[in-house]
């Protein structure tokens, strides 16, 4: 009787561990686009402790040679950008904590208390208009209504004997004042989508104990609502923290005491000479340290709002 014979593509199979092709793909896959978001970060970080000469000698993202290594690019734009930095604390701080305040209230009313359906819906229908309303349409509007109706600048007047404080910081409180209002709206979304998964049993069961409105909200859904502050938080600050087009509006210059991070790092490594792109990167990363010290502080609720939201 004749033993069986084996094709050697069966002997080849049994010396080689088997491999499953689909996680190589996908790994490869992961691999391509981390290196694809990754890249542009990492040419700004390694650029950023590069002396000029540096800059133009050698490629984008191979780190800078001994020669080419200094750290004076980072000691310049902390100090070029902390002014604006601590304004830009001081807006930022304020406006994040009352616009998450006040869109945690205005979920509470529109999703867990009981009042006129037909009102309650249309109040939602204007808050969600308020989301797509780009910022570029109201630059013009928002501008006359601080300057010329409200008159900002005169009213914060008598202020301006206090410390730090100077007239042209009345911008800064309008601008304060306009991520809060324009923050409301997207706020409110994230909480109420948080709000409806909430178990009603212990609303139900404070309402039949006599407890008010207010007393659900600050007992119940308050200290329940701990996670998905820190998500809005989180990502308020940044969007707060960020943006440019409320501040070159309404406070106008980079070189304004009150100018915001953003405004002065605009003007950041520019001259008649040319681009300082190392002075300009270096401001990039110092200006976005505040936001990564936020993400690292509400890490842990970021996680735990979003795993409780899905």
């Amino acid at each position: 009787m004749s033993k069986p014979t084996h094709s050697r593509a069966d002997s080849i199979a049994r010396i080689l561990p088997a491999f499953d092709y689909t996680k190589i793909g996908l790994s490869l896959v992961v691999m391509f686009f981390f290196a694809f978001f990754i890249s542009p970060i990492w040419t700004g970080f390694v650029t950023a402790f590069k002396t000029s000469g540096a800059v133009t000698a050698t490629t984008p993202f191979i780190p800078p040679g001994p020669g080419g290594f200094t750290l004076d690019k980072w000691t310049v734009a902390f100090n070029y950008l902390s002014t604006g930095m601590v304004n830009s604390l001081i807006m930022s701080v304020p406006s994040t904590i009352a616009s998450v305040f006040l869109g945690s209230i205005a979920a509470y009313g529109l999703t867990l208390v009981d009042w006129n359906e037909r009102l309650q819906f249309s109040i939602l229908v204007l808050f969600l208009v308020g989301i797509f309303i780009p910022y570029q349409a109201v630059l013009v509007p928002l501008s006359d209504f601080w300057i010329n109706i409200v008159g900002v600048d005169g009213l914060l007047a008598p202020l301006g004997n206090l410390p730090y404080f100077t007239s042209r910081h009345s911008r800064l409180f309008a601008v304060t004042v306009t991520h809060v209002v324009y923050a409301i709206p997207i706020c409110m979304l994230l909480f109420r989508g948080y709000y409806v998964s909430l178990s009603n049993d212990l609303i139900e069961a404070a309402k039949i104990d006599g407890a008010s409105i207010t007393s659900i909200y600050r007992r119940i859904v308050l200290p329940l609502s701990k996670p998905m502050i820190g998500v809005v938080f989180i990502y308020q600050f940044t969007m707060i923290w960020n943006e440019f087009l409320f501040s070159l509006t309404l406070i106008g210059s980079s070189s304004s005491p009150a100018a915001t991070v953003t405004l002065v790092l605009s003007g950041l490594g520019s001259d008649l000479t040319g681009v300082d792109f190392g002075l300009r990167m270096a401001g990039a990363f110092v200006a976005a340290l505040p936001t990564l010290i936020i993400y690292v502080l509400f890490a842990e609720q970021f996680a735990e709002g979003l795993a409780s939201d899905n």
